[in-house]
């Protein structure tokens, strides 16, 4: 009896010894985990997605990477990629994090929609100045118009960190006003439409930083999502609503406080019959109602939301098979919504709520900010086609009558056009990935035809109009880190303003025309 006594003491010994070993490991592999997903969203989510699944650069996961070599993942990872946002790794990651996170994301599935709600946002409400009414009430720099302003999103080296930030430029004198850091890389950049003094910058990691443009700095700031560029602020000023590509649902802030007041969850029948979670697209406000509209990537769906109690949604359905940006015209009544798989470009009337038509354009439609522009009297609209086709085309449509005018044929994939009723071009910027990618092209208003190329000296994306259309802004990103400003007319460069990465250019003076679906000649 003692013996048996002894042995099941031992047994049980042995048991618990293995058991909290087993233990020890699983906790051990879970605090692994979660290191290297601490080091894969400090390093890589911003552009590759907090999800696993792509955003501004391939998905990284374990169906993604089956098969591929673990060295020369590791060696993309230390030099980085050529004539991409991508930079090298070597000394900023050691050689075993690099080989780690390289198990990692090929041992790691797609994360299925993790969420983000309504307390998480609003326990990452910060508040940097708690007494608004004692800032100043006018700029605290010299400036003629605040109009002149221009904020460019710059990225930084590595998407986050020092050179993350989002940079006010004077376009009169092509001076930096200051520069605001955003922890994150900035993508968008819009201003209340109602008062000068404030903007809100949105950035890859789903972070608004509302800004106070009198004193340049951030006054609060809020984490609306993972990730996702989604953002629109309403005519009066009082509303911001922000949407993500994940998780997917969209937002409406109150934008004094931003703090949280309605969470929408973006679903619905798409084009071909399926129930569908959605990414979030465009967003916008428009100067013709106290309403927002959201484009349902994925679902095909544009919702109009009316700003009043419980912020009602109309569903306009069918319009595409995979929605991303829009730009308004005709005072903000119109929307033209680019839709990538059906080679369109969907126009709505956001008064009746319906589809008006759907217009013929490029293979893989990109309308970027909008390049909408009276040309002996009528509304010529501009759409650019991302990334690279068999043709590659800008397309022109009449939005009076709604119809194809003609398509440009140009150097390569574009993504942003711009346009300004005081500048004689439309300028769009060539994003195929060669020498190509350096140049932006000029197409002449009256004649249609491409008419010059300007050589940037660095990857020429997001062209933008001064407010008085008389300079042309230009990032020179990836090896050029500057972003060049050119005489609108003679095409003679005028500036050259060094910033790391920048992209997004957002002049304050479009939110009272392009952006707003309005021209200088039809400002009040």
């Amino acid at each position: 009896m003692e013996l048996k006594t002894t042995i099941l003491k031992k047994s049980i010994l042995a048991a618990s010894i293995a058991l909290l070993f087993n233990l020890g490991n699983a906790t051990a592999k879970s605090d692994d985990k979660h290191n290297m997903h601490k080091l894969y969203e400090d390093n890589c989510a911003s552009c590759h997605g907090s999800d696993y699944g792509g955003y501004l650069a391939p998905a990284l996961n374990s169906e993604t990477l089956k098969g591929r070599s673990p060295t020369a993942l590791r060696t993309l990872i230390m030099t980085g990629s050529f004539e991409t946002l991508m930079p090298p790794f070597f000394g900023r990651l050691s050689d075993s994090e690099i080989r780690d996170m390289v198990k990692h994301l090929q041992a790691t599935p797609k994360l299925d929609n993790p969420p983000w709600t309504i307390k998480d946002m609003q326990a990452s409400l910060k508040v940097y100045v708690k007494d608004e009414s004692s800032l100043p009430d006018k700029p605290t720099f010299k400036i003629d118009s605040m109009d002149d302003i221009i904020g460019v999103a710059a990225r930084g080296k590595y998407g986050r960190g020092k050179g993350s930030e989002a940079v006010f430029i004077n376009s009169k004198t092509h001076e930096i006003i200051a520069k605001v850091p955003t922890v994150t890389a900035a993508h968008i950049i819009d201003f209340d439409p109602a008062n000068e003094r404030w903007a809100y910058v949105k950035t890859d990691t789903a972070e608004i930083y509302k800004v106070d443009l009198y004193t340049m700095q951030a006054v609060r700031s809020i984490k609306t999502g993972w990730n996702g560029p989604g953002m629109g602020v309403s005519r009066d000023g009082k509303y911001i609503m922000a949407g993500s590509f994940v998780p997917h649902n969209a937002v409406i802030l109150d934008a004094e406080t931003l703090e949280p007041l309605k969470l929408f969850e973006l679903e619905g029948i798409d084009p071909d019959g399926n129930h569908v979670s959605s990414d979030s697209g465009m967003i916008i406000g428009t100067p013709y109602a106290d309403i927002f509209a959201i484009a349902l990537e994925n679902a095909g769906q544009v919702w109009v939301i009316d700003l009043e109690e419980g912020f009602p949604v109309t569903k306009i359905k069918n319009v595409g098979r995979h929605l991303h940006d829009a730009f308004l015209t005709h005072k903000g009544k119109k929307l033209m919504v680019a839709s990538y798989d059906d080679s369109v470009v969907i126009a709505l009337d956001l008064e009746k709520r319906e589809i008006i038509k759907k217009l013929k354009a490029g293979c893989v439609p990109h309308v970027g900010g909008g390049a909408a522009v009276k040309v002996d009297g009528r509304t010529l609209g501009f759409g650019t086609n991302f990334g690279t086709c068999d043709k590659n085309v800008v397309s022109v449509w009449d939005l009076d009558k709604m119809e194809l005018v003609k398509q440009v044929p140009v150097s390569g994939g574009t993504e942003s056009p711009a346009a300004h009723a005081n500048a004689p071009y439309v300028a769009v910027d060539i994003i195929t990935k060669d020498r190509r990618a350096r140049t932006i092209q000029l197409i002449d208003k009256k004649s249609l035809e491409v008419v010059k190329t300007l050589d940037v000296g660095g990857h020429a994306y997001f062209p933008e109009y001064s407010a008085d259309g008389k300079y042309l802004y230009i990032s020179a990103g990836y090896a050029g880190d500057e972003v060049i400003v050119y005489d609108s007319t003679s095409l003679k460069k005028t500036a050259n303003i060094p910033m790391e990465s920048p992209a997004g250019i957002f002049s304050r003076g479009r939110v009272k025309y392009m952006t707003r679906g309005l021209s200088p000649d039809e400002m009040e």
